[in-house]
């Protein structure tokens, strides 16, 4: 008879209700390892006691916050990206990387992911000068199709035709996302002689900066959507392109909707 191995031994002692630390003390392993065990064991067998399923649209019709997933899309499309199970994870972790000087838009991170992903809960991860709001879920790659191997803008980026109505019914939610990630509103100055008395001028800006020409179409074509005027240049040293949005109506429409980070 071949004999069992110590994890199959570990799983037969589970079995009878023999607890996590008597079992790791009779076999002579880590507790947690017997954790991982117990835990695999029971979702081989469908029997985790009171675990929620992640929401999914796709997989099992559940209801999506569509505003609030439109801001997600635009974080995500910015500064996000998500990673694949491995021999270290799990499960599929959705990550946004956010600066320490802007915390309110870490707190609205948060409460996106909440409200997009109701029975996961988010966390934050310290890093120096930002922190990463993460999120976990087997379903991410459901809600952004657009994940593949690779930097964003050294592939196609196109949105799925579910993704395009709910952008286009919430527009400003989606560049809001964009403009917390990868924008900003700065405030320009000018000096003017009048009188022969030098006067000083200021006046709000917003940028948009990406490297994916893609991304720059989706955020273009969306302000296009809802009437904001805007011009583009590529900064020689970069090859990033540049969104400016400096006429003084389409910066009230934006301050309307978006305003600077906070």
């Amino acid at each position: 008879m071949t004999a069992l191995s110590v994890r199959e031994q570990a799983v037969h002692l589970l079995r009878r209700g023999i607890s996590n630390a008597e079992v790791a003390r009779r076999l002579r392993v880590p507790q947690g390892t017997v954790s991982w065990w117990k835990h695999q064991d029971l979702a081989k067998r469908n029997k985790l006691p009171g675990r929620k399923r992640s929401a999914c649209m796709h997989c099992y019709g559940d209801e999506l916050n569509r505003p609030a997933y439109s801001y997600l899309l635009g974080l995500y499309l910015g500064d996000g990206h998500i990673l694949l199970p491995n021999e270290y994870r799990r499960t599929q972790s959705l990550q946004i990387t956010c600066d320490d000087k802007w915390p309110g838009i870490m707190d609205s991170v948060e409460q996106a992911m909440r409200e997009v992903l109701p029975n996961n809960k988010p966390c934050r991860v310290r890093r120096t000068g930002c922190h990463d709001v993460k999120a976990y879920s087997n379903h991410l790659t459901c809600h952004f199709p657009q994940h593949g191997p690779g930097k964003k803008h050294e592939r196609s980026i196109a949105l799925e035709p579910w993704q395009q109505e709910i952008v286009d019914t919430h527009p400003w939610q989606f560049l809001r996302g964009l403009i917390h990630s990868d924008g900003c509103r700065i405030t320009n100055w000018a000096t003017k002689t009048v009188d022969g008395v030098v006067r000083r001028y200021e006046y709000p800006r917003y940028f948009f900066t990406n490297t994916s020409t893609d991304i720059i179409g989706l955020f273009t074509a969306t302000l296009d959507a809802v009437g904001v005027q805007w011009k583009a240049s590529i900064p020689r040293l970069t090859g990033q392109v540049n969104i400016s949005i400096a006429r003084k109506d389409s910066v009230a429409l934006m301050d309307a909707h978006i305003g600077p980070k906070y």
